[in-house]
C-alpha cells in the first residue's frame, strides 16, 4: 500500500509550511496582517501535522524527500521589500497548493480503505488549507500593484 508514502509527503509538507510561514512572519513583521496571519497559519499547519500522526503510525508513514526539495527550491530565505513580500507569498501559495493536492489524494485513499477517522481529519484540514489558499491569493492581489508599479 502506497498510502504511507503520501501520508509522509503530506506530513513533511505541513512541517515545511509551518517553518516557511514563520519565516515570512519574521521577515515581513512590519506588515501587521502578515505577521499575525502567517503566525496563525503556521500554528494551523503544525496542528494539522499533529492530527496526521496517528495515521502515520497506523499506515507506517514513509517520509519522501520531495517536500524538502520543494521547500529548498522555493524557500531559500525570505526577501525584503514589497516585491520580496509578493514573491514570498507566491512561494507560500505554491507550497500550500502542494498540501492541498496531497489532502485530496490522501482523502481518496482514505475513502478506498474506508478509514472514517482519517476522512474526518481530512475534511477539516482540507477546508483550512482552502482558506489558506484564498487568503494568500487575496493578499498577493493586494500587494501586487504596490510591488509591481510603484518603485521602491
Amino acid at each position: 500500500m502506497h498510502l504511507a508514502h503520501y501520508l509522509g509527503l503530506l506530513h513533511r509538507t505541513l512541517a515545511n509550511l509551518d517553518s516557511a510561514y514563520r519565516e515570512v512572519a519574521r521577515e515581513h513583521g512590519d506588515e501587521p496582517d502578515i505577521r499575525h496571519t502567517c503566525q496563525r497559519l503556521a500554528r494551523q499547519c503544525a496542528a494539522q501535522a499533529r492530527r496526521l500522526e496517528p495515521f502515520a503510525h497506523r499506515y507506517s508513514e514513509s517520509a519522501p524527500d520531495e517536500p524538502d526539495r520543494l521547500h529548498s527550491e522555493l524557500f531559500r530565505g525570505t526577501r525584503g521589500g514589497g516585491l520580496g513580500l509578493l514573491r514570498d507569498l507566491q512561494d507560500l501559495y505554491l507550497m500550500t497548493a502542494e498540501s492541498d493536492i496531497c489532502w485530496t489524494v490522501v482523502g481518496q485513499a482514505a475513502q478506498g480503505v474506508r478509514d472514517r477517522d482519517l476522512l474526518e481529519v481530512l475534511r477539516s484540514c482540507a477546508a483550512e488549507t482552502s482558506v489558506q489558499l484564498g487568503w494568500l491569493r487575496t493578499r498577493m492581489k493586494q500587494a501586487a500593484p504596490q510591488a509591481l508599479v510603484v518603485a521602491e
